[in-house]
């Protein structure tokens, strides 16, 4: 595991839970409106931090924190994944792990394990634009198989789109809303700029504006989780 970053505490990542979150290090997508570019860059990285410090932590915060969170990045391609959620199981926390959909047959296995108790998959435009958006040769079959598993897996999840323009017309949502047909939880959120993106060039002119966001997800928006 290559861990880039680790928050203590967090009231938000985990939906229901005081939990903490692992940023790993490392991604497989190019998405220009990323605002980590340090967890997905190589020019970027940093020393990682020892799994066992973050494991040592959390052996501390039993019976403190609910949960813990495991981000990227795209943890998904980290070696060693399936043993870092193991020990953590073991502690007795849950577990959510975010994803990009890329790497199906890793969430089964996950699942097969039941290592996830939350899995939060990103959906970045229609699938045709999939490889524009990610800036990676995308094998948009992968994420097709990925949406399936978690919608039939029986643990709590959420689908999650950022409003970019350009990458999330009316059209694009639509082919999305209908991916996810048979899903119950989605989400839209905002594009947020910062001054450190994979790709500088991103600025306002890439913004919904707050009225069009607040339409947006009157319509695409599915709010209804999974027990």
């Amino acid at each position: 595991m290559r861990i880039a970053g680790f928050q203590k505490l967090t009231l938000v990542d985990y939906p229901g839970l005081v939990a903490a979150t692992v940023f790993t290090q490392g991604c497989n997508f190019r998405c220009g409106y990323c605002h980590n570019p340090q967890l997905v860059l190589p020019e970027h990285y940093q020393e990682p931090m020892p799994s066992e410090q973050v494991l040592d932590f959390l052996n501390g915060r039993r019976g403190k924190l609910d949960g813990v969170v495991i981000t990227g990045g795209e943890p998904t391609i980290q070696q060693g994944l399936a043993e870092f959620i193991a020990r953590i199981k073991e502690m007795g926390f849950a577990v959510k792990l975010d994803t990009n959909g890329s790497n199906p047959q890793i969430l089964s296995s996950l699942l097969a394990s039941k290592f996830l108790d939350y899995i939060a998959m990103d959906i970045k435009s229609s699938l045709l634009k999939y490889s524009e958006v990610t800036g990676t040769a995308c094998d948009i079959e992968r994420i097709k198989e990925s949406i399936g598993i978690i919608i039939n897996s029986g643990i709590s999840y959420q689908f999650r789109t950022t409003l970019v323009k350009g990458h999330c017309s009316n059209e694009d949502l639509s082919d999305i809303q209908f991916l996810i047909r048979h899903g119950t939880h989605y989400v839209l959120q905002p594009l947020v700029l910062s001054e450190k993106m994979v790709d500088p060039h991103f600025s306002r002119h890439n913004q919904f504006s707050i009225q069009e966001v607040d339409i947006l997800k009157s319509k695409y928006e599915k709010t209804k989780p999974l027990a």
